[in-house]
């Protein structure tokens, strides 16, 4: 396996890696301290503030409550599919579908595809399929509301009571607030006895889905570049049982152009097939083409030297 940051920032690489594996963040606030949490579960949401629902601006003055809530229902993929290949098993299908469990307002012939699925084995592929459908229904039954609490943050489940519809009397999970705030007696200019207000808008899904982040694309190598081939001191070829070889990368600031520069990578050859082919294994010290597989900088393969 290899992983590299290629130029992107340390924010972009952190997200781009959690995203591929199903996890999203949210932030804690006290007292004492500020806490980054990383889950990837619903369950790992802290309980917010319980808040009733009066749409009059009356009630809105004297309590703390949700003014506006609607909820809404958008066309969203039904079933996501994923292939990817391994040259360690080409006969295998590596082929991975997940479907939605909702059962209603959907179509269920939406169908998302995607190649390559980015995983090597069974248990990657069945986990990213579901980490992809979840993420791409992420809106697929949302709510918006108002409310003048100022505790309401993503990462957080609030309590609706006193809704006219029962059904919206529960646990609802956060994922995105907008707050606003005015302090106009703070103006020299102002007039009247309007007092400090906070607003916020925020966006909500239901309590027990679990959220996920889109994946993020990953930067691209557009051409072919040089490397250089490394292995133990003293050692003249160093490969592993499938030809494959180690390099120092000239944009590689923290390698030691030793047998931990790199992953192992494979080698292109002239001639190959079953049970006849030629097999030319670059030299330790010798200069090496190396391209990407779909410009994937995790995906490295000599081509020429």
């Amino acid at each position: 396996e290899f992983c590299v940051q290629y130029r992107e920032t340390d924010f972009d690489f952190l997200q781009r890696l959690t995203a591929e594996e199903g996890i999203f963040y949210f932030f804690e606030f006290n007292e004492n301290k500020n806490t980054l949490v990383f889950a990837d579960v619903a369950g790992a949401l802290g309980e917010g503030p319980l808040l009733p629902y009066h749409p009059d601006e009356t009630t809105q003055a004297q309590q703390l409550c949700v003014t506006t809530l609607t909820r809404q229902a958008q066309v969203r993929p039904a079933t996501v599919e994923l292939k990817d290949y391994t040259f360690k098993n080409p006969v295998w299908a590596a082929e991975f579908r997940h479907h939605m469990r909702e059962k209603n307002l959907q179509h269920t012939g939406y169908e998302h595809f995607d190649f390559p699925g980015r995983f090597k084995d069974e248990q990657h592929g069945a986990d990213f399929t579901r980490y992809r459908l979840e993420a791409l229904r992420n809106n697929a039954l949302t709510g918006y509301g108002e409310s003048n609490d100022a505790a309401m943050q993503p990462g957080v489940l609030f309590t609706l009571v006193n809704h006219p519809r029962d059904d919206l009397n529960q646990l609802w999970q956060l994922i995105s607030v907008f707050h606003t705030g005015h302090q106009p007696q703070a103006l020299d200019q102002a007039t009247g006895d309007t007092g400090t207000i906070m607003s916020n808008q925020f966006t909500f899904i239901p309590y027990h889905q679990n959220w996920r982040p889109m994946p993020q694309s990953k930067p691209v190598i557009d051409g072919p570049q040089i490397a250089k081939v490394v292995g133990p001191a003293g050692e003249e070829i160093f490969c592993d049982k499938y030809g494959r070889i180690r390099l120092q990368f000239l944009w590689d600031r923290y390698g030691q152009s030793d047998d931990n520069s790199s992953c192992w990578i494979r080698v292109t050859q002239p001639w190959a097939g079953q049970g006849w082919g030629m097999l030319a294994i670059p030299r330790v010290g010798q200069e090496v083409v190396v391209d990407f597989l779909n410009g994937d900088p995790d995906q490295p393969i000599v081509t020429g030297r």
